[in-house]
């Protein structure tokens, strides 16, 4: 895994081979961070990763100049990993959580600039997902959700679905609330 751009550019973290987690692709990544430049300035951001696995997006948020970054995940080994890579990175702008996402959302009183969500593919509240996010009002206004799916599911009827990125086998659903203030 590595990190393709920013302060942190170029730093490359070994994943463990007994890893269950499946990390989007450098190219995946790579694409849909130059999607997102149009959307989005991440210097000074705040940004949440649910579903976070590897840590990978978490990591490339931070490298991109984001303020602050929740990383949610509830695997231990992977959550033990995204700590240490942290750790060599030298940054305390990162808070790893271990835990359920959506008890973490249901419980989250708190709005982001930034969400990003990969959850397994295979995950029965897949498809319930993107609005259960956008719901919670946990997405500032102008803000950018970002949906990593399979290509089995398709989210342009929820509010707030803006375009739909496919790299590969990786699908991306992009969601924005628009800001009203003029």
């Amino acid at each position: 895994m590595r990190i393709i751009t920013g302060i942190y550019k170029g730093r490359h973290f070994d994943i463990p081979k007994t890893f269950k987690a499946r990390p989007t692709t450098d190219f995946a990544k790579e694409n849909i961070f130059n999607v997102l430049n149009g959307y989005i300035d991440f210097d000074g951001a705040t940004a949440l990763d649910l579903f976070s696995g590897t840590g990978s997006i978490s990591l490339e948020l931070l490298s991109r100049g984001c303020a602050s970054v929740i990383s949610v995940e509830a695997d231990r080994d992977h959550h033990a990993f995204i700590k240490q890579c942290l750790k060599k990175l030298g940054t305390d702008k990162c808070v790893p959580l271990r835990g359920d996402v959506f008890r973490f959302i249901r419980s989250c009183h708190v709005q982001f600039d930034f969400i990003f969500a990969d959850p397994p593919y295979a995950l029965p509240e897949l498809p319930k997902l993107p609005e259960m996010i956008l719901e919670r009002n946990i997405l500032k206004p102008g803000g950018v959700f970002v949906f990593e799916h399979g290509a089995a599911n398709s989210f342009e009827d929820v509010p707030g679905f803006v375009e739909h990125r496919a790299y590969g086998s990786v699908n991306f659903s992009l969601f924005r609330i628009e800001d009203n203030v003029k």
